[in-house]
C-alpha cells in the first residue's frame, strides 16, 4: 500500500535471468581484457602492413568492447511492469476516466492501402472504453480522396462493428485480422447468422474500397454521397493543396449512434495544407497539426499515436495505460506509456530479422529500469501536457482524471471544420516554438525518438508495458532492400540526435541519469558500428590471402579468450533470442541481418550524416512499403531472400560475400598445399574460421547470384560488378 493509503495500480518487478546476464557480462569483460593484453604484448615489430593491420584490429576490438559495455548497461536492470485493472475499476467509475484522442497517420495510399488504414481505425474505435470518451483522428499526408472514401465507408461500418465487438467481446478488433483468424461459430445458429452477416458487410465494404483503389479515382455518383469530396475540386496535387478537415462522426451529436443506440466515437479526417515552398516536416508535422486540431474538437488529456499499419490487438490497452497515469503514488511522474512494436506478418524464422524481439523485450525493458524507454512513435499513450513543454507536477494526475465529457453541440460541425483549417495551414507554425519546444520535434528522421529524449530530459519518466496479449500488431518489410532502407533511416536519425544539441550527454544531462544516457547511445551509435564491422569483415580475409596472421596460434593459450568471447556471446545471444520467442534458425537470420545492416545501412547512414553536416544534402523521409506483389509475398512466406533489383547496398553485400569466399578458398588451399598442414592451420586457424563463419552467413547471397532463376534473384549487373570488385581485391592482396 502506498503512502497515501491506496493500493498501487501497477507494480514493477525485476526480470528473470538478471544474475545469469551479469555473470556472462562480467566474464566477457575479463576475456576482453585478456585480448587487449595480447594485442598490446604482441605488437608486430617488423613490417608496416602487419603493424597497420594489427593496430586496426585493436581499435576495432576496442570499439566492440565499448559497444558491448553500453549494451550491458542497457540490459543491466531489465524490469517488467504489471497492472491491476480490477483496482482501477473499483476506484474509478467509467464517467471519471479521462478522454483519449487517438492519432492515426498515413501518407501514401499506394504504399499504405486504404483497407489497411481503416482496419487500424476501426480497431481503435472499438476499444473496451466508453465510446463518447474516444476521438479518432486520421492524418492523411497523401491528401487522397481514396483514403477519405475508405474512412467514410469505415464510419458507416462502425455502426455495425462496434456493437458486434461489445456483444461477443472479440479479439482482435481489426475486422480483417478477426475474420482471418476466427472460424464461424457453430454452437449457436443465431450467433452464426449474425457473424456471417457482419462478415459479409465487411467483405462488401472491403471490395468497394479495393475497387475504388484499383480505379484510382472516385466516380461522380459516389462523390455526391458526402460534401467532403468537394474539397478535392481544389486539390492540385498531394504536395499542393489546401487544408481539408472533415468530421465524419461528431461525438457531440446525440444522433451519432450505432445500431443499438449507443454513442459512437468522434471520427475526423485531416489532410493538412501543403505548398511546394513550405517544408512540411514529415510525420512530426502531421502529428503537430493533429495536436492543434484535436485541441479545438475534443482536447483529451491523453493521446495515443498509432501507425496506420499497426492495428489494436488488445481492447484493454487504454485501461492498462491508465493504471500508470492514474496511480496515486507515481502517476504524476509518467509522461508516456510505450507498448512494444510487434508484428503479425513475421515468418517463423524471421528471415529479415524484423521482429525486433531482443530490442523490444530486453533492451527497451532495460531502458525502463534505467529511467525510461525511448518513444517509438506508435503504440504510445502520452499526456497532452508533455507535448506542450510542461514539466512533471503532482497536480497533473488530478487534472487527468477530472475531465468530463459533455455531448453538447456548441457550434455546428461545418463551422468547426472551417475554423480548424487554419490550425493545419502551412504558415501557422511560423515564428512559433512548434517543432522546437512544443509538439513533436523537427529536424530528425526519427522524430519520435528525439521527442522522447526531450521529454525525459525535462524530468519525466516513461514506462514500457508488455501485456500478455500484445497490444498492437503491425507489418514488417517483406524484402531485403526495404529492410535495409528502413534500418538506414532509423540509424541515420539516431546518429543525427547524437551529433545534435539533443545528445543525451548534453541536453538535459542534469536530469538524465548516466545509465540512461549510455542506454540511449546503444541506438544512437548504431551506425558507427559499420567501421569496426567492415574492418573485421575485410581485413582478416585480406591478410589471410597476403599471409599475415592477426590472431594467436591455435596451439597457444591466447586463443582461449578469443574463443570464449566468440562462443559465449553466440551461446548467450541464442539463449536470449529463443527466450524472447524466437527460433535457433531465426537467431542465425538475425545475426546475418545485423552483419548486412552494419556493412550497408549503417555505412550509408554515416555518409549521409557527414554530407548533411557539410551542407551537401538534406535528410529525406522514406515511407516503408506495406505491400508486395504475389510472387514476392510467396517467396517471403517461403523464407527465400528477395533481391530482384539493383542497389549499391546489394553491390557491397555481394562484393564482401565473394571476397570472403575467395579468401576462404585461399586459406584452405594454403593448408592443403603445405607440407605440414597442421603448421599452417595452427598459424591461420582463427582467420580461416572467421572466413568460414562469414561465408556461412552469406549463403543466401551466393544462392541469389548463382543458383536461382526466379525474379527475386540477384540482378546479373550486380553480380558482374561484385565479381570484378572481389577479384580486384584478391589480386591486390596476393600481389
Amino acid at each position: 500500500m502506498g503512502s497515501n493509503g491506496h493500493l498501487p495500480l501497477f507494480e514493477t518487478r525485476p526480470a528473470k535471468g538478471l544474475v545469469l546476464f551479469r555473470l556472462y557480462a562480467a566474464s566477457i569483460f575479463v576475456a576482453v581484457c585478456l585480448i587487449w593484453f595480447y594485442r598490446v604484448s604482441y605488437f608486430p615489430v617488423e613490417g608496416k602492413p602487419e603493424l597497420c593491420a594489427w593496430v586496426g584490429m585493436f581499435l576495432a576490438e576496442l570499439w566492440f568492447t565499448f559497444f558491448f559495455f553500453i549494451t550491458a548497461v542497457a540490459k543491466w536492470n531489465v524490469v517488467s511492469r504489471h497492472t491491476f485493472k480490477d483496482r482501477l475499476s473499483s476506484r474509478y467509475d467509467e464517467a471519471a476516466l479521462p478522454e483519449v484522442d487517438i492519432f492515426v497517420c498515413t501518407a501514401d495510399p499506394g504504399m499504405e492501402p486504404p483497407v489497411m488504414v481503416i482496419n487500424t481505425v476501426l480497431s481503435v474505435m472499438a476499444y473496451d472504453y466508453l465510446p463518447e470518451k474516444l476521438s479518432v483522428y486520421l492524418s492523411d499526408d497523401g491528401a487522397s480522396d481514396l483514403t477519405f472514401y475508405a474512412l467514410l465507408e469505415a464510419a458507416r461500418f462502425s455502426k455495425l462493428w462496434l456493437p458486434f465487438c461489445r456483444k461477443l467481446k472479440i479479439e482482435p478488433r481489426s475486422p480483417d485480422a478477426y475474420f482471418l483468424t476466427t472460424p464461424t461459430p457453430v454452437d449457436d445458429s443465431a450467433m452464426a447468422k449474425e457473424w456471417l452477416l457482419i462478415k459479409k458487410s465487411y467483405e462488401d465494404m472491403k471490395m468497394r474500397i479495393e475497387t475504388m483503389t484499383k480505379m484510382g479515382k472516385i466516380p461522380a455518383d459516389k462523390r455526391k454521397e458526402h460534401k467532403g469530396f468537394r474539397e478535392w475540386d481544389f486539390v492540385s496535387s498531394r504536395r499542393d493543396h489546401q487544408s481539408i478537415v472533415q468530421i465524419l462522426i461528431d461525438g457531440r451529436d446525440p444522433n451519432a449512434i450505432d445500431i443499438e443506440g449507443k454513442p459512437l466515437p468522434t471520427l475526423v479526417y485531416l489532410a493538412r495544407e501543403k505548398r511546394p515552398q513550405y517544408h512540411h516536416n514529415f510525420k512530426a508535422g502531421a502529428l503537430n497539426a493533429l495536436i492543434r486540431l484535436s485541441s479545438s474538437i475534443s482536447n483529451a488529456p491523453l493521446i495515443l499515436t498509432v501507425d496506420c499499419d499497426m492495428y489494436s490487438n488488445n481492447s484493454e490497452a487504454i485501461r492498462d495505460a491508465l493504471c500508470f497515469f492514474l496511480d496515486e503514488e507515481k502517476g504524476h511522474e509518467i509522461a508516456y506509456v510505450q507498448y512494444p512494436q510487434c508484428f503479425h506478418n513475421v515468418t517463423k524464422n524471421d528471415i529479415y530479422g524484423n521482429s525486433l524481439r531482443v530490442i523490444m523485450e530486453v533492451e527497451f525493458a532495460g531502458f525502463d529500469g534505467n529511467g525510461g524507454p525511448a518513444h517509438t512513435g506508435t503504440g504510445c499513450f502520452q499526456r497532452r501536457e508533455i507535448l506542450c513543454g510542461m514539466k512533471p507536477s503532482k497536480e497533473l494526475k488530478v487534472e487527468c482524471r477530472a475531465m468530463k465529457n459533455e455531448r453538447t453541440i456548441k457550434e455546428s460541425a461545418s463551422i468547426l471544420e472551417e475554423n480548424c483549417k487554419a490550425l493545419a495551414s502551412c504558415t501557422y507554425e511560423e515564428n512559433t516554438q512548434w517543432g522546437k519546444e512544443v509538439g513533436w520535434r523537427y529536424g530528425c528522421l526519427v522524430e519520435d525518438y528525439l521527442t522522447g529524449v526531450c521529454i525525459i530530459s525535462k524530468g519525466w519518466r516513461s514506462v514500457l508495458f508488455r501485456p500478455e496479449r500484445k497490444a498492437f500488431l503491425g507489418v514488417v518489410p517483406t524484402t531485403l532492400l526495404e529492410t535495409l532502407v528502413q534500418y538506414k533511416r532509423w540509424s541515420e536519425g539516431d546518429l543525427q540526435i547524437f551529433l545534435s544539441k539533443y545528445c543525451p550527454f548534453v541536453y538535459g544531462r542534469e536530469r538524465l541519469p548516466l545509465k540512461l544516457q549510455l542506454s540511449y547511445c546503444t541506438h544512437m551509435l548504431w551506425p558507427v558500428n559499420c567501421f569496426a564491422t567492415l574492418y573485421y569483415v575485410i581485413v582478416p580475409s585480406f591478410c589471410l590471402l597476403k599471409g599475415i596472421s592477426l590472431f594467436p596460434k591455435m596451439s597457444s593459450s591466447w586463443v582461449l579468450p578469443f574463443s570464449y568471447v566468440m562462443f559465449a556471446s553466440s551461446g548467450y545471444g541464442l539463449l536470449e533470442f529463443v527466450n524472447c520467442g524466437g527460433t535457433a534458425r531465426g537467431w542465425l537470420n538475425d545475426q546475418r541481418m545485423w552483419m548486412f545492416t552494419r556493412t550497408t545501412s549503417f555505412l550509408f547512414a554515416v555518409l549521409d550524416n557527414i554530407l548533411e553536416l557539410c551542407g551537401f544534402s538534406k535528410s529525406a523521409f522514406v515511407i516503408t512499403g506495406k505491400m508486395a506483389d504475389d510472387h514476392v509475398h510467396q517467396r517471403y512466406e517461403q523464407e527465400i531472400m528477395e533481391f530482384g533489383t539493383t542497389s549499391p547496398m546489394f553491390t557491397i553485400l555481394a562484393t564482401l560475400a565473394l571476397f570472403n569466399l575467395f579468401s576462404f578458398i585461399g586459406g584452405i588451399k594454403k593448408v592443403a598445399m603445405d607440407d605440414v598442414h597442421v603448421k599452417v592451420f595452427d598459424l591461420y586457424g582463427l582467420q580461416i574460421l572467421l572466413c568460414c563463419v562469414l561465408v556461412f552467413l552469406n549463403l543466401p547471397i551466393y544462392q541469389g547470384m548463382f543458383f536461382r532463376s526466379d525474379s527475386g534473384k540477384m540482378p546479373p549487373s550486380v553480380s558482374y560488378q561484385s565479381l570484378a570488385f572481389a577479384l580486384l581485391a584478391c589480386t591486390i592482396a596476393m600481389y
